[in-house]
Parts: structure tokens; C-alpha cells; sequence
């Protein structure tokens, strides 16, 4: 069973079960969140804390494997990168998603 874009809750499968593999670049899913993480690359030491626990992949890596931002289409704003970013970097913090960019 394929889900279209425009799909309702009654055409997804009972449970919400995934019927079929790699469809998650399919969906852009970052519309869903009410607050935004916002990056600071001058404040970045580079951990990769945010980036291991991003569950939906989000933050971008550069080709030598450093953290280059965030991909806002598939950002849900769980607020994980902000919460393992170390203190004393404070290189992200959430902001509403009203606030703007």
C-alpha cells in the first residue's frame, strides 16, 4: 500500500505500520515541528554529540565529516541536539518555530 502525499490518517495501514522500505526521503516531515534547533557554527566544538542522537538524521555533515548545519525538511524538533550539546558550547538551542529563523 503506497501513502500519497495528501493522505489522511484513514488511508495510513492499522497501526501505522511501514509497509515498504526507504520511503523516509519520500516524506519531508519537518512541518510538523512548533520549535526549531538553530545552530552556531562559531560556537561549535565539533562533539558530534547532536548528530549521534538526531533520530531523524538532520544535522548535515560536510565531506570531512563535521557538522555543517541543519537539514530543516526533516527536522522534527525533538530538541535531542540541544539537550546533548555540551553546556559550555551552547552551539544549539531551540526557538519557536513563530520566532522565525
Amino acid at each position: 500500500m503506497k501513502i500519497k502525499q495528501g493522505s489522511t490518517w484513514r488511508d495510513v495501514p492499522i497501526g501505522g505500520a511501514v509497509l515498504e522500505t526507504g520511503t523516509s526521503m519520500e516524506y519531508k516531515t519537518g512541518t510538523w515541528r512548533s520549535q526549531r534547533p538553530v545552530w552556531d557554527a562559531e560556537k561549535c566544538i565539533q562533539c558530534s554529540a547532536c548528530w549521534m542522537q538526531c533520530p531523524d538524521m538532520a544535522i548535515k555533515l560536510d565531506e570531512e565529516g563535521k557538522i555543517a548545519g541543519i537539514d530543516y525538511d526533516y527536522c522534527k524538533g525533538c530538541g535531542l541536539c540541544a539537550k546533548v550539546c555540551p553546556p559550555k558550547a551552547g552551539a544549539i538551542v531551540m526557538k519557536l518555530e513563530s520566532e522565525g529563523k
